[in-house]
């Protein structure tokens, strides 16, 4: 039987093609695929359009090979089992049915709800934002943006003796948040804040301007959002100047240099896998599609949906369904 594979073929078009059969090399496996994830920040900004074409789709993943030229597949959030054994894995895959992977680059899963576990790569990085921040214990840290990621960095932080606090527009987004535990507010309510860290999950171009307000006197921005094209202004005059402001980018395909001594790719992700079971999961994997139907998937991204936290690809259903 082919494979079926989603493709991007225009901004905001993407559909199933066919591929022939996935035959397993030596070293590697094949993998049922049982859901894969949608990431509501890279993937609807690939999903629109606004990454540079030129660019590599992602150097550190072997599937993800080319250029966001289209027609590309893109996706690395793929939770299946593999023939052989039965074993649940999780794999940097864009979204397919079946595929053939390196046994080697596959990571077991705990026992967890499949559907939760696609979205394994916003722990990793998550954790990586929370090790980025580097702040002491009991500071306050404002996370802007209570998406998954702002959301599961906060609840890191938390865990690791932060004092987070949401900075999210949306009201239910903001339910959700003090539903598990995290204190959220209006961003306009936190403009009169000194913190000595913000970070930014939010993918608004215009967070990075008002986060720098909230700053403290040497005070950092860390920046977690990724905004493909869209150009973000920043005012860097006198507040900027004579407070001696940082501004850091946080990124999860490396591990910076100031914690080599510690900390590498395969201890953070080892880090992330245990996780995986004790975050609050189930509440974030809101919405499930089947993955003939992976076009509304994206349309309901896309939109913002509200209640929408992370879409899910089903490829057991027929039928389109919410969680």
């Amino acid at each position: 039987m082919p494979a079926r594979a989603l493709f991007h073929t225009a901004p905001r078009c993407v559909e199933i093609r066919e591929l022939p059969t996935p035959r397993p090399a030596a070293g590697e496996v094949l993998v049922s695929t049982l859901f894969s994830g949608i990431s509501s920040g890279t993937e609807r900004l690939v999903y629109r359009g606004e990454v540079p074409q030129d660019l590599t789709l992602d150097d550190t993943i072997d599937a993800l090979g080319g250029a966001f030229r289209y027609p590309f597949a893109y996706g690395y959030a793929c939770v299946g089992q593999v023939e052989d054994s039965g074993q649940a894995v999780f794999a940097f895959q864009p979204h397919q049915d079946i595929f053939a992977a390196r046994a080697s680059d596959l990571i077991a899963l705990p026992a967890i709800n499949p559907a939760s576990a696609t979205l394994f790569p916003l722990v990793e990085t998550a954790l990586q934002v929370t090790l980025d921040a580097g702040t002491g214990y009991r500071d306050q840290v404002i996370v802007l943006g209570a998406g998954v990621l702002g959301l599961l960095t906060a609840l890191l932080l938390q865990r690791s003796g932060q004092r987070p606090l949401l900075a999210e527009p949306q009201v239910w987004r903001r339910v959700l948040a003090s539903s598990l535990g995290v204190t959220a507010a209006a961003p306009e309510e936190l403009v009169k804040e000194e913190v000595p860290l913000v970070i930014d999950a939010s993918g608004n171009p215009d967070a990075p301007a008002m986060a720098l307000n909230m700053l403290a006197h040497e005070g950092t921005l860390l920046v977690a959002s990724w905004f493909g094209t869209k150009p973000v202004t920043l005012p860097l005059g006198g507040a900027f100047h004579r407070r001696r402001l940082t501004i850091r980018s946080s990124q999860v395909s490396t591990v910076p240099a100031t914690l080599s001594a510690t900390w590498t790719r395969t201890r953070r992700r080892l880090e992330a896998v245990e996780l995986l079971p004790e975050l609050p999961l189930a509440e974030l994997c809101t919405h499930v599609f089947a993955f003939n139907k992976a076009a509304e998937a994206f349309h309901a991204v896309d939109a913002g949906t509200p209640g929408l936290m992370h879409a899910v690809l089903d490829y057991q259903r027929r039928a389109i369904g919410d969680v």
